[in-house]
């Protein structure tokens, strides 16, 4: 990643005393500063992916320099609840249009309560109340529950409605198929629900621009996923306890033989020069265990962060 090494004051004195020629090499010295680095980070990459089998997907973007790396971005990679983060943009672009609204009550209907992970439920085990819609995404996204997923999925016309959005977007190489109980329904369905790692880079970055959603919308979304609980030892696992961290998780379930076929986070760390480092990482049909998934993802994590403070070895 580039990191910028001379002060404003000393880069405007450099290039006008300077000649073209001059200014051209410390151009190509830069590019190729920023190319040796990237060089390392992969290597790197490549080394802590090895700990783990089956396919690691990577992408990450200095999404002020925009510089960018990627590892295995062709591939389609099961998202499990990742997907509640673009879930989550198509519900608040209904907000912004008028047809939805933050407080408003949302009926939670026990029929809607299976076996799954869910703090709603666990929290109104007999159901029938109204929630506020503003709850229910907070409890999607920040605490990845599934039952609340599945309403909002409901409530705005049906994951045909979500997917479409983010396709609106430009956001083509993401798909959002079947909700929470369908995938519960079937190992193979969770397959249906896919993204490329850069896919996410896309949506992380329309999130840090503003430029999808209202303001009101965008901060809600930007503060609901600063306040995730899941996935403490993944990107936030080896950095900083200060820094702050926008992210998602995604987890599936284990088969009887120990196969994971996703153990996913994808997010935005605040680096300390302000700039904004986007990375998603997904772990997929791996027999590791669930630390050893977790721990590649939080080095590669750590990795990228030494990397663009320019600490990476």
């Amino acid at each position: 990643m580039k990191v910028l090494c001379l002060a404003a004051a000393a880069c405007l004195a450099l290039a006008a005393c300077s000649s073209p020629a001059n200014r051209n090499q410390q151009a190509a010295d830069s590019t190729q500063t920023a190319t040796d680095k990237n060089a390392q980070l992969r290597k790197t990459i490549d080394s802590i992916v090895t700990q783990t089998d089956g396919k690691v997907g990577v992408a990450i973007q200095n999404l002020d320099t925009r510089d960018t790396l990627t590892l295995n971005d062709t591939a389609h990679f099961p998202m499990q609840s990742a997907y509640k983060f673009p879930i989550a943009m198509a519900v608040l672009k209904q907000v912004d249009e008028g047809k939805l609204k933050l407080d408003q009550p949302v009926f939670v209907d026990k029929k809607w309560y299976y076996k799954t992970h869910s703090p709603l439920r666990d929290s109104i085990p007999n159901g029938n109340v109204n929630v506020p819609l503003s709850r229910l995404v907070s409890l999607m996204v920040s605490a990845s529950d599934n039952v609340a997923c599945d309403l909002l999925l409901d409530l705005i016309g049906g994951e045909a409605v979500a997917n479409d959005y983010i396709h609106g977007l430009g956001v083509t190489d993401i798909a959002i198929v079947a909700s929470e109980k369908k995938m519960a329904a079937a190992w193979e369905v969770q397959f249906t629900n896919w993204a490329r790692p850069s896919a996410y880079i896309q949506l992380l970055d329309i999130l840090n621009k503003g430029t999808a959603l209202s303001k009101t919308s965008n901060d809600f979304l930007w503060k609901t996923m600063l306040e995730t609980s899941t996935g403490p030892n993944r990107i936030r696992g080896l950095l900083p306890e200060e820094l702050q961290v926008i992210h998602k998780t995604g987890t599936s379930g284990v088969t009887p033989d120990g196969l994971a076929a996703a153990t996913n986070d994808v997010g935005i760390i605040i680096l300390p020069n302000g700039q904004k480092l986007a990375i998603a990482v997904f772990v997929s049909l791996s027999h590791a265990d669930e630390a050893t998934r977790e721990k590649v993802i939080a080095r590669i994590a750590k990795a990228a962060y030494d990397n663009a403070l320019g600490t990476g070895k």
